[in-house]
């Protein structure tokens, strides 16, 4: 811990400053008609979640607009597709149900944040209801809501994030090339390797 590490309340707030008064009062305890318009024009959201010790991850997870469905006021479900299999968030869920979701939509500004519990569910009839490309759902999480709010949007304003015209050469990443690098291995494993992720996003939808 340096001399410059902040270390309580206090010397945070002699920082950043005092909360505005009455600014917290833009965060219910439901979805209302504001935010459950925005769910569904959301094509991509992060998930945040914890496991029993406190270590977090965040997750992506994106479908056409509306993949996540408004069930009432105080509950969500999100969709789950075939992918790696890691689940880290899943186990995650099963330690720990304490969740996070960040809501986008392309080219807008603010976001939504809701935050709650949640629980896995592998009910046919949901899985049905959430069916993508003809296929049902994986599983599904099911959020509780505890807290819901739009963020300003003044991150994706410093960011550009939606403007083209600022955005950098497209940026290839290649699991063939950090396999090979990792694992010490010839090179010609990196066009195998990179052939099985290309056919996998294909198939795995």
């Amino acid at each position: 811990m340096s001399q410059y590490t902040i270390k309580d309340l206090a010397q945070l707030r002699s920082i950043i400053g005092e909360k505005i008064p009455g600014l917290e009062d833009k965060n219910l305890r439901a979805i209302d008609d504001f935010a459950s318009a925005f769910i569904a024009k959301v094509p991509f959201i992060v998930i945040s979640t914890a496991d029993q010790h406190g270590r977090m991850d965040a997750s992506p997870k994106g479908d056409a607009p509306g993949f996540v469905k408004v069930v009432d006021q105080q509950t969500l479900l999100i969709p789950d597709r075939p992918g790696n299999k890691l689940a880290y968030g899943h186990e995650n869920i099963l330690a720990n149900p304490h969740i996070g979701v960040l809501f986008f939509i392309p080219n807008t500004s603010e976001t939504l944040r809701i935050n709650g519990r949640a629980e896995l569910t592998c009910d046919p009839d949901i899985l049905a209801q959430l069916a993508a490309r003809d296929k049902p759902a994986t599983l599904a999480i099911r959020v509780f809501v505890e807290e819901c709010f739009f963020h300003c949007g003044k991150s994706m304003l410093r960011s550009n994030l939606w403007q083209p015209e600022t955005w950098q050469e497209k940026h290839k990443v290649s699991f063939g090339q950090m396999y090979a690098a990792r694992n010490k291995t010839d090179q010609s494993v990196v066009a195998a390797v990179d052939e099985m992720i290309a056919a996998d996003y294909k198939n795995n939808l």
